[in-house]
């Protein structure tokens, strides 16, 4: 049974406490088991360890994307809907999108524990640097589903880097591609193209989704798109903690990191 089988199901043996757990718990109606597990330095996961870091990652994901809508003191109908448009991206059962609207909910409240739920969720993902990045960049594709990054925005996302142990040097990386991917995939302007952008996806785009300068060479561009390949790998993120409903999202970052990679290669006849 999957981890939300089991969490539906009342199969709590493998949850976690804390403030993700009393969040969880008050979203779904369910007095969840208080116990936190130790996790051990070994990659590999137990069963449970793994479900219970699956349910962490889905709780957070939620309850931080609401924060970040609030982030300039109040949350739109627009916001609301771009979050739901992103909800809609990943492959969840109706019971879950409810679910994901409820911890969104949690978290634009005032009373939000934003502090506490990244702590522990830190703690949770235990220095799974490629499941926390993912985590960002799902905050990122959420924030600039309107288009635009606004100043309130981005201090909080760094403000969460920070929390979780991300350099800003490494936030600064990731927004960038992010952006890059919006106008490869056509999404610029929240899915329409506000300005005289040429239709298409540019090479300037296919770069930063690469990570590499336009001046790389053709080895280094290579390095760096299968290093790329191997983090975003749905199967590879799924085994480090991430939910299975969210690996249509892995799945479209390694497509377009493929089709940025073919656009370099053609530019350089390679």
């Amino acid at each position: 049974m999957s981890w939300w089988g089991k969490l539906a199901g009342g199969a709590f043996g493998f949850m976690v406490g804390g403030p993700i757990g009393a969040i969880l718990g008050a979203v779904l109606g369910h007095n969840l088991d208080k116990g936190l597990k130790g996790l051990g330095s070994d990659e590999r996961f137990a069963p449970g360890d793994q479900e219970r870091v699956q349910t962490a990652f889905f709780t957070t994901t939620f309850t931080v994307m609401g924060a970040i809508a609030k982030a300039d003191g109040r949350v739109s109908p627009d916001e609301i809907a771009l979050a739901k448009s992103v909800m809609a991206e990943m492959d969840l059962s109706s019971e879950m999108r409810q679910a994901a609207i409820n911890l969104f909910n949690q978290g634009k409240s005032s009373d939000f524990p934003l502090d506490e739920v990244l702590e522990q969720f830190r703690t949770e993902c235990h220095r799974r640097n490629t499941l926390i990045q993912m985590f960002i960049e799902i905050q990122l594709q959420a924030a600039y589903a309107d288009g635009t990054l606004d100043k309130a925005e981005e201090q909080l996302l760094l403000h969460i880097c920070s929390r979780l142990g991300i350099p800003e040097f490494a936030f600064r990386r990731l927004e960038k591609m992010v952006r890059a991917e919006r106008h490869f995939s056509g999404q610029a302007g929240g899915g329409r193209r506000a300005d005289s952008r040429p239709s298409g996806p540019t090479l300037t785009d296919a770069y930063a989704i690469l990570n590499v300068s336009s001046k790389a060479s053709d080895a280094e561009v290579k390095k760096s798109y299968r290093r790329l390949l191997s983090q975003h790998h749905p199967d590879k993120l799924v085994s480090k903690g991430l939910p299975e409903e969210m690996m249509k999202m892995a799945a479209q970052k390694t497509h377009e990191i493929r089709q940025a990679y073919e656009k370099v290669k053609e530019a350089r006849g390679i």
